[in-house]
């Protein structure tokens, strides 16, 4: 007889009980072999300093799950991409980007995945 199948994680679990922006944000990976790496965010409130860009050298596929949050891209100044629950992008290696802001009033939630 077959065992069914039971979850690794729950992503929504272990989520801050109310926003916070002043805290950290959370970044944990869930699944990580060679060429990539799957990571769940929860931010709540967070964005990038002013004037960072993210610069990775890996491909990232992301979905945001809970909450709401904006994107900006180096390569279309003045656009943020807005970002709502099932909502996914492809971001390409070396693609410099920011987090404009994320949702102050509740816990934003993202899955990432880190590809070659």
């Amino acid at each position: 007889m077959d065992t069914p199948p039971l979850p690794d994680t729950n992503l929504f679990a272990g989520l801050p009980s109310y926003p916070d922006p002043e805290a950290a944000e959370q970044f944990t990976t869930l699944l990580a072999r060679p060429g990539i790496r799957v990571e769940r965010i929860v931010s709540s409130g967070q964005a990038s300093p002013p004037g960072f860009w993210y610069d990775q050298p890996q491909h990232e596929w992301v979905v945001l799950l809970r909450g709401n949050a904006g994107l900006a891209f180096a390569d279309t100044p003045g656009l943020i991409l807005t970002l709502n629950p099932g909502d996914a992008v492809t971001i390409a290696a070396h693609r410099r980007h920011r987090v404009e802001w994320t949702t102050q009033a509740e816990t934003t939630v993202w899955l990432a995945i880190h590809y070659d």
